[in-house]
């Protein structure tokens, strides 16, 4: 194999949150996923568009933030389902 090594200076702190990510995704490290990724691009499997991030509104923003901490502390009520069959059935009640 005629391999080469590529060298991308990174933050510190991006490079941790993104190992910790593909761990969890199943990867074994950052640079497998960078290997899978750059083969993708390599043979057109991958079509980036950058598009501008959508802001949400202060007011959004606080409504959001409240809803999370409502869940976080068990006031919000919430159903939970183990299938798509007893998802529906409570939808279609409702």
């Amino acid at each position: 194999m005629n391999s080469v090594t590529l060298q991308v200076p990174i933050n510190k702190s991006v490079r941790d949150q993104a190992t910790l990510r593909v761990e969890k995704m199943g990867f074994s490290s950052l640079q497998e996923i960078i290997r899978l990724f750059i083969n993708k691009i390599a043979v057109g499997e991958v079509n980036l568009k950058f598009e501008e991030a959508i802001q949400l509104s202060p007011k959004a923003i606080k409504r959001y933030d409240k809803m999370i901490d409502e869940i976080e502390s068990g006031k919000a009520k919430l159903t939970t389902f183990t299938n798509v069959s007893d998802l529906m059935k409570h939808l279609n009640e409702n």
